[in-house]
């Protein structure tokens, strides 16, 4: 039942990431045609394409994060010898945890105060639903990262 679960969430990650990129895709394409061709635009387009970069960007973070797929930068874990490695690869995925701990707590407290204030993204949108997606985000990963530096290891 976990594992049924579990693939239904990384699918629909998945199928959100195409969605999401493909709008984003179409928009930024029809505001080029728009402007280019018929000297006009969509009001909402600038504004709808940095929110769908932001959340492509998330979802694209989180795929990645699943199955430890993110670029690292890590020469001390090549040149370490082989009876630390798992150690140390415990201390890097426990450290991961917890910078995205940091900031899934920072930027929920950033959704609340756009909440507070009222801000508009583009249009009538809020500004705090589109930016849910950090704390959503940050926190998942950090649930993945903790798991990897727990049990993985």
């Amino acid at each position: 039942m976990i594992k049924k679960t579990i693939h239904w969430i990384e699918k629909t990650e998945e199928w959100l990431l195409v969605v999401l990129l493909f709008s984003m895709i179409a928009i930024a394409s029809s505001q080029v045609i728009l402007r280019n061709i018929f000297d006009m635009g969509l009001m909402w387009g600038d504004g709808s394409v940095r929110v769908l970069l932001l959340w492509v960007a998330m979802f694209g973070a989180m795929v990645a994060s699943r199955n430890d797929e993110h670029i690292r930068i890590d020469l001390i874990g090549r040149i370490i010898p082989e009876t630390y490695r798992k150690r140390y690869a415990m201390i890097c995925y426990l450290f991961t945890a917890f910078v995205l701990g940091v900031f899934s707590v920072s930027s929920a407290e950033f959704v609340y105060f756009e909440y507070l204030d009222q801000t508009k993204a583009f249009g009538r949108v809020p500004a705090w639903m589109c930016e849910l997606i950090m704390p959503m985000g940050a926190f998942t990963m950090c649930v993945r990262y903790m798991r990897l530096g727990l049990v993985r290891v």
